[in-house]
């Protein structure tokens, strides 16, 4: 079979990949790409997608295979096309793709069509790859994968600015799951630690815990929740993006502290509180060394 060197660095730029629009470009004729499969190893991965012989039908292949399958029609998006611009380890296994409200695109096996209007800000191009902007596709994955709130978390510690992400969510009031990323970005804006700290009263209040003091003096700082009977200290953080040098020293000089004075410290994540809060009363009762009968 003979592949024409421009069409051999396009497979190699695409991950084995081409469309027969492309190669089309490259003077090779629909019929004789569609006579390609079965041969020499190449496949048909998408309508109009080939994979070329001797590459590897990899995850970048994969999610790429839905983005040329879509093409100018629409976009990758949510946990696809965060895994795609690095802020996900692992590649979904089914690819979203976004298309305009009254797109009659019909899915193929492997990947989910979203039909919404996206506004020009909310898409980007990266080749020949089309997908939603970082700020959108923050909030998307945020609420699509478990434990959301951390990727939130670390996407504004690495990728992206609140700003941004907020001013996404306000062009897209309405869409699907809008409640909850009003939660997430509520809870990640409280820059005063509030939020985690309701969330713990509300934790131990429902789990009828008692004898804790909120805010319990020590020294020159507050312990965020004490048993100062049992001198076990609760020390709950908010979202890991508003913490700078300063805030992160002292709260290591106050624990430091603690545990030269004798006491037990346990530290929470509002991640720990909103997501795995069974996970906190089991910690605390162990540490008070109770029975769930006894808290």
């Amino acid at each position: 079979m003979g592949v024409n060197h421009g069409l051999l660095q396009l497979l190699a730029r695409q991950d084995g990949l081409v469309t027969i629009e492309q190669a089309g470009g490259y003077g090779v004729p629909a019929r004789t790409v569609r006579g390609w499969v079965g041969t020499d190893g190449w496949s048909r991965v998408a309508p109009g997608v080939l994979l070329a012989g001797g590459h590897p039908w990899s995850d970048r292949a994969r999610v790429r295979a839905a983005a040329l399958w879509i093409g100018d029609r629409g976009v990758l998006s949510g946990p696809a096309a965060a895994w795609w611009y690095g802020m996900l380890a692992d590649a979904p296994t089914l690819v979203e793709v976004t298309v305009p409200r009254g797109s009659r695109s019909s899915a193929p096996r492997g990947i989910r069509v979203r039909r919404r209007d996206l506004a020009p800000v909310d898409r980007i191009a990266i080749g020949a790859v089309s997908l939603t902007a970082k700020p959108l596709t923050t909030l998307e994955t945020a609420v699509a994968i478990r434990d959301g709130s951390v990727f939130l978390d670390r996407a504004l510690q690495k990728h992206v600015r609140f700003p941004a992400v907020y001013h996404a969510y306000c062009r897209n009031l309405g869409a699907r799951r809008g409640a909850d990323i009003a939660v997430l970005l509520t809870a990640a804006a409280d820059r005063a630690d509030s939020a985690a700290e309701r969330l713990m009263i509300t934790i131990l209040r429902r789990a009828g815990l008692h004898g804790w003091v909120h805010g319990h003096p020590f020294g020159r700082w507050a312990i965020d929740f004490a048993w100062p009977a049992a001198k076990l200290a609760v020390e709950v953080d908010g979202w890991a993006w508003h913490m700078d040098v300063e805030r992160f020293r002292a709260d290591r000089h106050k624990g430091n502290a603690l545990v030269r004075a004798g006491w037990d410290l346990l530290r929470f994540t509002w991640h720990d509180l909103n997501n795995r809060p069974a996970y906190v009363l089991d910690e605390v009762r162990a540490a008070l060394r109770l029975t769930p009968a006894e808290a």
